[in-house]
């Protein structure tokens, strides 16, 4: 999923850059079937990847990605999740509902912590974590990843990470990890999971976390939507 300050090539042209998620927002609002919608997650993101089909230029995380990835949550029972590059809140709200049924439909001491630096594309992600009923768990902070981090930290509202979403400007992916372990946010078994790092392709990043020790790496193999180009999430367990 593209965030909001990495946009696809195709996105820039000379209209505003928020036209498509404004677009969105008003083909969800106007959908026929809204009301059944309201607090159910999985109808939002199906409506959210029938909007990708048929705006090839809207690039959102996609039902292969989301299909892996909740496995992996189920797995891993993430109770704290922090995201890097919320863009219109597809893969939060897939998180949030994944980190939910893994609890057992209790939303008690779970938190995603999604961050996101464009204020009017954080406001629509909001307005879609509502619409899914899961604003209880996530919480958008506005501002650059790395301002909004120490923040979360200075505050005490963010001290351990059970897993981590790295989705943002690609050559913020190792500054941004690396400041989260000198913040001490990851423990022995944290997930450290990196989007697209091979379409568009995020080599350095790649690179630091297998030849860290700290990490052991692989990559997810998975469909880039709606494209359907062979992508990886890479996978970095805390030793």
């Amino acid at each position: 999923m593209a965030p909001v300050d990495e946009k696809p090539a195709s996105l820039c042209r000379s209209e505003p850059h928020d036209t498509l998620e404004v677009s969105l927002l008003k083909y969800i609002y106007s959908h026929p079937s809204l009301a059944q919608i309201r607090g159910c997650p999985s109808a939002l993101l199906a409506l959210i990847d029938e909007f990708a089909a048929k705006q090839a230029f809207f690039i959102s995380l996609g039902p292969d990605k989301a299909k892996k990835l909740s496995t992996l949550f189920a797995d891993e029972k993430p109770k704290v999740v922090v995201e890097l590059g919320t863009y219109v809140g597809y893969s939060a709200i897939m998180f949030a509902d994944a980190m939910r049924q893994a609890a057992g439909g209790s939303s008690t001491g779970l938190r995603l912590w999604s961050l996101e630096a464009d204020p009017l594309i954080a406001s629509i992600a909001m307005n879609f974590i509502e619409l899914a009923g899961l604003s209880d768990i996530v919480k958008v902070v506005v501002g650059p990843a790395s301002d909004s981090l120490k923040r979360l930290s200075a505050e005490g509202k963010l001290s351990s990470v059970d897993l981590m979403f790295i989705d943002h400007i690609k050559e913020l992916y190792v500054p941004d990890l690396e400041l989260s372990e000198q913040l001490g946010f990851l423990h022995s078994g944290s997930l450290v999971l990196a989007d697209n790092v091979v379409h568009p392709g995020a080599p350095a990043y790649r690179e630091f976390v297998r030849g860290s020790s700290k990490y052991e790496s692989w990559g997810l193999k998975c469909l880039l939507f709606p494209e359907d180009i062979v992508d990886e999430i890479e996978i970095s367990r805390v030793k």
